[in-house]
Order: structure tokens, then C-alpha cells, then sequence
């Protein structure tokens, strides 16, 4: 079925201020003639965004018209289809669904000027689209979910920086790629689930200073991964998954020992 035969599962025409869409005062009225718009379906008037997006799509000549109009659905798709010329004054418009869709239309300098915008989900969009040299500013972004997105995109060599991030997931983020001459760091963080993270990327030979961590999750990765010289004292761990794992990994160099004796 195309779209222009597809029916639409709301059977009302109300515009954005609640009142019922009235054809024949549309300064559109020819255009129903024409087919160039249709009720319920393609509608400029219609509150609906999918009848506006439609009636833009099947006139795109008229979305100049509507880049300050007073509904927001409104600006914002004809921002879709509007000349670039008349998007810029857009980036500064009350909605950020019209922001959004101006700029991401526009050179990409301009998507410079969205990184301090008040709305966080313009900002993730941001976050996600920027090239990296124009990313470190968003590092101390007030929203954690924009630091999470900078994080997991940044070079770990400039992570540092993120490693006292107030958000714990930021930081496990961080664990996972910061270079690896700073894990310790993150092995001393007071959540868990960061250490752990630091835990997995740390050479054996540095785990020893976990053997003790609080959380039995730590204690375990430790304990699958320590150098085995490192692993005795672990034996008396107070979880069972944690003594567990130790002794299979002793079993295998006991019975060697005992072969060799």
C-alpha cells in the first residue's frame, strides 16, 4: 500500500489549538481540489504530526511559509524541507524538536552552537554527532547521560579527566577504555561495579591489591585471573563462588606439585 493510500488510525481533524480543521477557510483550499492535500491524511491544519509531514512532503515549495508558524510540529517539519537560508534563526526557537531538525540540515559549525543547549536530548544528539576534536567541552556536561555518550566516544588517552565523573556509570564507561596505566585509579573507586571493570583490564600481576575488595564480584574476577603464586591467600574467602573459583584454578598446579614430588 503506498503512503498516499494508507489510512490513518485517528478519524478526527483538530488543529494545534483544539478546534476542528475547516477546509474551506484554509488559505490551502485549491490545494484539495488538486489533491494536493487531503483530510485526515495530508494536512497542514491537522495537529497530527504524520498529516503534517505528509502535506510538506507533497508540497514542498510551501514549507518557507511555515518556519514561524505558531504550533511547534509545524516549524519543526517544515524545518525538513524549508530553504537553508531561513534555518539558522531556527536554532534559537523555544522547541527543541525544531532545533534539532534546523541544524541537522546545516553546515556542521553550526552544530557547534547546540552543545550548551538548555534540553538534554539535544545535547545527546550532539554529543553523538560531534566530531572528537569538538567533543572534550561536553566532558562536564551538567547531564550524565551526554557525559555517558562523550565517554564512550572520546580517545582513552584524554579520559582521565572522567575518572571522578559523580556518575558511576560514566566511570565504569571509562574503566573499560581509559588507557591502562590509569586503573588503579579506578580499582579504588568506591563502587563496585567500576572496580570491577578496572579489575578486568589489569594485568594479573597488579590484581593482588583486590584480593580483599568487599565486593565478592571483585573478588572473584580476581580470583580467576591472579597469578597463581598470588592466589593462595584467597582460599579462605567467605563466598563460596569466590573459594570456588580459587580452587579450581589450585587443583590443577596441586596435583602437578604432587606428580612431581
Amino acid at each position: 500500500m503506498t503512503d498516499s493510500a494508507m489510512p490513518d488510525t485517528i478519524d478526527e481533524a483538530i488543529d494545534w489549538r483544539g478546534v476542528p480543521v475547516d477546509c474551506a477557510a484554509c488559505p490551502h483550499a485549491a490545494l484539495l481540489q488538486a489533491g494536493g492535500c487531503r483530510k485526515l491524511h495530508a494536512c497542514v491544519q491537522d495537529r497530527y504530526a504524520r498529516r503534517i509531514d505528509r502535506f510538506f512532503r507533497w508540497n514542498v515549495s510551501l514549507a518557507n511559509a511555515y518556519v514561524d508558524h505558531p504550533h511547534f510540529e509545524v516549524r519543526a517539519i517544515a524545518a525538513k524541507s524549508a530553504d537553508l537560508f531561513l534555518l539558522p534563526r531556527l536554532l534559537d526557537d523555544p522547541d527543541e524538536t525544531v532545533r534539532w531538525n534546523a541544524v541537522l540540515r546545516l553546515p556542521y559549525r553550526f552544530l557547534l552552537r547546540l552543545r550548551d543547549d538548555p534540553h538534554r536530548e539535544v545535547r545527546i544528539r550532539v554529543a553523538s554527532r560531534l566530531e572528537i576534536r569538538d567533543l572534550l567541552p561536553m566532558m562536564s556536561d551538567p547531564d550524565y547521560y551526554v557525559r555517558l555518550v562523550v565517554a564512550r566516544r572520546a580517545p582513552p588517552a584524554l579520559l582521565v579527566t572522567m575518572s571522578d565523573d559523580p556518575e558511576p556509570e560514566v566511570r565504569r564507561v571509562v574503566a573499560r577504555r581509559i588507557d591502562a596505566s590509569a586503573l588503579p585509579r579506578l580499582a579504588a573507586d568506591p563502587e563496585a561495579q567500576v572496580r570491577l571493570e578496572a579489575a578486568r583490564r589489569l594485568p594479573p600481576g597488579r590484581l593482588a591489591g583486590l584480593r580483599g575488595d568487599p565486593d565478592w564480584r571483585v573478588r572473584h574476577e580476581v580470583a580467576l585471573r591472579i597469578d597463581i603464586a598470588q592466589l593462595v591467600p584467597m582460599r579462605a574467602d567467605p563466598d563460596h563462588m569466590v573459594r570456588g573459583a580459587v580452587l579450581q584454578r589450585l587443583q590443577p598446579s596441586t596435583q602437578a606439585a604432587e606428580l612431581a614430588g
